[in-house]
């Protein structure tokens, strides 16, 4: 049984990350969150009395608070979610992103190795920390290849450059410090949790309202799609196998334009929803001016997790975003719960907000 230290675990994917773990396992869980808008105690409904679960609001930036969880439960893994995560924000805004995602990811690290190093030698030998990123930090695909492990970093926003700060930090620590560390980088996630500012959520709930449905520039902008839930399984086997010191790449093999996925979502819709007043949804669709700096292409190569880690992806984009249709169905009160007035679909990432 471990004892694992979860960072941001209120939030998509951190959430259901620790849903999977607490079903699938006899492991504990000690879930650090800040709750800022993307982090909701509602994403944990039905584990408050859960006995392997303890959840503890904080920032992942408060030394004294890092330091008291590690020693306090004998924390043997760290997973750490624990980031601003929206591209169209960080335009907005990227201070927060550099705070929570640099300064913070600084802290956890230097928090962990300290603790770390005192720990008598077989425990220090099984102890990992795995920091989970994003394909962005590789920058933006032409029309062919993918990305790997081995692809030069080139982050194009504030929230790329700041996740490929933290990336660069972690193998800094393994490097410098024998830190056993692991790092994943994955593809577009989607699934139950989602905050309702993210593509697919956010074209639900605009479709079930009858708004329109905006598509940045001409939608042609292509994205990996990676079901939350497979990618929830990549972590849980890179932590059981993963050598310390490597990168493994997540991807759910599943790229689509934009404007695919918003058309198939449409599609789904009017099957699901065949009393509604505003079918076809697809007549919906309004396209909208670019955010600044929207990279054109991601796409993920995740053959050497698969290859030495025996992963694959379960869900195709088809079964992965039916089962996330019929979830946000089945949980409108949960969308409107965690939109509490800071976010009511409104468009961000114009680049005219300051910092």
């Amino acid at each position: 049984m471990r004892s694992i230290l979860v960072t941001g675990g209120a939030g998509f994917i951190g959430g259901n990350f620790v849903h999977f773990i607490l079903a699938r396992s006899d492991d504990r869980i000690v879930n650090l969150d800040k709750l800022t808008y993307a982090g909701n105690l509602d994403t944990l409904d039905g584990l408050k009395d859960h006995p392997r679960h303890l959840f503890v609001q904080g920032d992942i930036a408060d030394r004294s608070l890092v330091q008291q969880l590690l020693d306090d439960h004998r924390i043997d893994t760290i997973v750490n979610f624990a980031a601003e995560s929206h591209v169209d924000r960080s335009i907005d805004g990227p201070a927060a992103f550099i705070e929570t995602n640099v300064v913070g990811t600084f802290n956890l690290l230097d928090c962990a190795r300290a603790y770390w190093s005192r720990l008598e030698e077989s425990k220090r030998s099984a102890f990992r920390l795995l920091h989970v990123s994003t394909d962005e930090v590789y920058g933006s695909l032409g029309p062919e290849g993918l990305f790997s492990e081995s692809t030069a970093y080139a982050p194009n926003s504030p929230y790329s450059a700041s996740k490929a700060a933290s990336d660069h930090l972690v193998r800094a620590w393994h490097h410098t410090y024998g830190l056993p560390v692991l790092t994943t980088n994955c593809s577009n996630n989607y699934g139950p949790y989602q905050f309702p500012e993210k593509l697919i959520p956010l074209m639900i709930a605009k479709a079930i309202a009858g708004e329109p449905l905006p598509i940045y520039g001409d939608g042609g902008n292509i994205r990996d799609w990676l079901y939350v839930e497979d990618h929830c399984r990549a972590i849980s086997r890179v932590l059981e196998a993963g050598l310390p010191g490597e990168v493994y790449n997540v991807g759910g093999d599943s790229e689509r334009t934009n404007l695919e996925v918003v058309d198939t979502l449409c599609a789904l819709l009017d099957e699901a929803l065949s009393d509604s007043i505003h079918r076809p949804h697809v007549k919906l669709k309004q396209f909208v001016p670019d955010r600044p700096g929207h990279d054109r292409r991601y796409a993920i190569d995740a053959s050497k997790l698969k290859r030495e880690l025996g992963w694959a992806p379960t869900e195709s984009f088809e079964t992965g975003l039916r089962r996330t249709l019929r979830w946000y169905l089945d949980n409108r009160q949960w969308v409107q719960r965690v939109t509490d007035g800071s976010y009511r679909g409104q468009r961000l990432g114009s680049g005219s907000a300051q910092s």
